[in-house]
């Protein structure tokens, strides 16, 4: 009896739980926006965004000038957080569709080379970064703004 009751309890509450969440982005050749947020070791923010400034931005860049990105946005919070939810980086990529978000880039190899020639000090960079990031996640988002009537 417990598990019949158990049984028809699930199935009631079924159809609410495959409700949940965010809805789909769209059609497969709509814009595409990704959320990255960063949590870096504290005392260490303004290094980390120098860091990224020099060497991640420039081939975020490079990618909207090929189209494959519309825009990049960086922000950070004005307020502090607890430090379980705290972060202090958020980038907004709108991309091109679907497919460029979840693709690798071909071009990313030599671009990177093209623009930062001294590939030792880069990568040294690059790996100093990574050393002071504590987290991060990447959030596909979706406006579901109402249209204007």
């Amino acid at each position: 009896m417990k598990s019949l009751l158990a049984t028809l309890l699930l199935l009631l509450a079924a159809p609410s739980l495959f409700a949940q969440g965010a809805p789909p982005q769209g059609a497969a050749n709509n814009p595409y926006a990704m959320e990255y947020y960063y949590k870096v070791q504290w005392g260490h923010q303004q290094e980390f965004l120098n860091l990224f400034l020099k060497n991640h931005y420039p081939l975020l860049q490079e990618r909207i000038k090929s189209g494959d990105f519309l825009s990049v946005k960086i922000e950070t919070p004005a307020n502090h957080m607890t430090e379980d939810s705290r972060w202090d980086y958020r980038v907004t990529i709108t991309f091109k569709n679907s497919t460029v978000a979840t693709t690798a880039n071909p071009a990313e190899e030599e671009t990177m080379k093209r623009l930062f020639p001294n590939q030792t000090a880069y990568q040294q960079e690059e790996k100093r970064r990574f050393e002071i990031l504590l987290a991060h996640w990447d959030i596909p988002v979706t406006d579901i703004t109402p249209a204007k009537k």
